[in-house]
């Protein structure tokens, strides 16, 4: 089983570093991790011994459906986070690793490559995303769901081990387009609505569909298969409640983190060194 408590312990660690920095020494190995996702771009860097040190993010719509589609717009953002941190933690940010949704194709993860590249850092590891939150959750046996703006990716662990990969244009993007039809307000304002926790409960009936959507894909993916657990993180995962629709849905146990959203940045961070048991390129 995942060990929820140190894992919520360790993303709590990385919350705070969005707002204070570790200090670090001159010549120490940082980790570092850049998600560019479909709503926001993170940065998330990590000391040797793998704590948490310093995060930066920015929203940013240059992605859509897990694929770069403002090439300028996303290297822009990431130059202008990694200058950011930079500063902070006095150091260069010379490496880092990155994520794609599964099943992205070999030319689009090139795109996500050469973002992180134009912005001044050698790209050390490409990995899927579901993938990337595993180097967090440790999980042995059972489904890692990520489920960010544009897409619900999934990834299907036996003993450790990555066996299948799977991705879908579904995702927060939707229910904050079902929430602008339903409240007749703005995309941007139906973010906000949604990113509301006290107001989780009052929008939950509109986008139950939706979830239940995912649900449906995860259950289709996962079928046939003996999954006994079912690990939920990505940003819109933090909606209240979510995983007990997805529960009812696939029959079996859904778990998340306290703060599911910072789980697959962490995880791309933790996964910038390569060691021998890594394998590479599970999205492309």
């Amino acid at each position: 089983m995942v060990d929820f408590s140190s894992v919520d312990r360790t993303i709590a660690d990385l919350e705070t570093c969005l707002k204070t920095t570790r200090e670090v020494s001159p010549t120490e190995e940082l980790l570092v991790g850049v998600d560019l996702g479909t709503a926001y771009i993170v940065l998330v860097v990590m000391n040797s011994k793998k704590e948490p040190v310093a995060c930066a993010m920015e929203f940013a719509q240059v992605i859509k459906d897990g694929l770069v589609v403002d090439y300028i717009g996303a290297m822009t953002v990431v130059k202008r986070l990694k200058a950011q941190l930079e500063e902070r933690l006095g150091r260069e940010l010379e490496k880092a690793a990155i994520a794609v949704p599964p099943g992205t194709g070999e030319s689009d993860c090139k795109t996500h490559g050469y973002v992180v590249e134009g912005a001044g850092m050698e790209v050390t590891n490409l990995l899927d995303e579901p993938t990337a939150a595993n180097a967090v959750l440790g999980v042995e046996n059972g489904v890692i769901v990520d489920i960010g703006g544009g897409t619900t990716g999934l990834s299907i662990l036996e003993n450790g081990k990555v066996v299948y990969v799977a991705d879908e244009a579904t995702g927060g993007t939707h229910l904050s387009l079902v929430l602008s039809g339903a409240y007749k307000v703005s995309f941007e304002e139906a973010e906000d609505i949604k990113k509301d926790n006290t107001r989780h409960k009052e929008i939950f009936a509109a986008v139950r569909p939706v979830i239940q959507k995912m649900a449906t894909i995860v259950k289709g993916h996962i079928e046939g298969r003996n999954i006994k657990s079912v690990y939920l993180v990505g940003g819109t995962c933090c909606l209240t409640g979510m995983e007990t629709v997805f529960e009812k849905e696939l029959g079996i146990p859904v778990h998340k983190p306290a703060n599911p959203f910072l789980v697959t940045p962490m995880g791309i961070a933790l996964s910038s060194v390569l060691t021998g048991e890594q394998e590479t390129n599970h999205g492309c």
